[in-house]
């Protein structure tokens, strides 16, 4: 399903893009779910990082897209104007489909140049996702940051739920800590699906001390992530954040994203971010990583 590469022998893979600018480094996968490979400051990963041609799927990637849904659509249904959909195992044996399509899927290079690429997919519905969309990804990398946007319109003859987001992984080292403003959490079943929310007076510590796995609300648009190496500001123009802090790995993740962890299941789908779009409407949603090395 698009996590594999297509490369001739001693060539770049098909879809492998760099850009650059001043100490920054972005590699780019369009063939591998329009991930980002790998993103360095100089030699130093700032996210989780591989080179291009080491790259063998999009969930080993640095960050991948989340379109038309992040993270858990319960048990693979949901019920939209009055009919009901199904979706299909995306993700191992999880009993939810996971993260939409987007990062499953190959992506056309647009445009490319020395400090900027545009990516786009085009949606013909199929067993993961019922309706047509079509999604363009531009990111723009400057000195001191990169810059990402994602765009998704309706290109369906009905109004279907959309959410956007992103997926990056972190490298959790010495001194990696979090501080970020938010409200309130989501506490989840055993199945990891949101049941209720709670109070959250925010996050402010070393991920080494923290156990968390949850969709959080209330969020300003503002992360600060800081280690021996970086302090990082991750911004975005969406109103939650997923962060993630498994003890047993060797990364954290913290994932700007437009909605709760399965609103299409709730009473009011879109007053937990969803939107509803009509034929020929648009959603876009932004995030920046800002790198100042230590």
């Amino acid at each position: 399903m698009g996590d594999s590469a297509t490369r001739v022998d001693g060539a770049a893979p098909a879809g492998a893009i760099e850009l650059h600018a001043g100490a920054l480094r972005l590699a780019l996968r369009a063939d591998l779910g329009g991930s980002i490979a790998g993103f360095w400051h100089g030699d130093t990963p700032i996210l989780r990082s591989t080179d291009s041609d080491s790259l063998s799927g999009s969930r080993r990637s640095a960050c991948y897209p989340l379109v038309p849904y992040s993270n858990r659509l319960g048990n693979k249904r949901f019920r939209w104007q009055g009919r009901d959909y199904t979706t299909e195992t995306n993700f191992d044996d999880n009993p939810h489909s996971v993260h939409g399509v987007g990062w499953l899927r190959p992506w056309d290079v647009l445009s490319h140049s020395a400090a900027a690429a545009v990516l786009r997919y085009s949606h013909i519905p199929d067993a993961h996702w019922p309706f047509s969309f079509d999604t363009q990804q531009h990111f723009t990398l400057d000195p001191s940051a990169l810059h990402v946007r994602m765009a998704i319109t309706n290109t369906a003859d009905m109004a279907q739920p959309v959410g956007l987001g992103w997926h990056p992984y972190f490298p959790k080292r010495r001194g990696s800590g979090l501080s970020i403003d938010v409200s309130d959490r989501w506490e989840s079943d055993a199945s990891e699906l949101p049941v209720r929310k709670v109070a959250h007076s925010g996050i402010d510590g070393a991920v080494a001390n923290l156990r968390l796995d949850h969709c959080f609300e209330g969020w300003k648009g503002a992360a600060r992530i800081r280690d021996e190496k970086f302090s990082l500001g991750l911004t975005s123009n969406v109103k939650r954040l997923v962060v993630y802090t498994p003890t047993d790995k060797a990364y954290f993740c913290v994932e700007p994203v437009s909605h709760v962890s399965n609103a299409i299941q709730m009473i009011d789908p879109c007053a937990n971010g969803l939107r509803e779009l009509q034929p020929g409407e648009s959603f876009e949603a932004s995030m920046t990583v800002e790198v100042s090395a230590l």
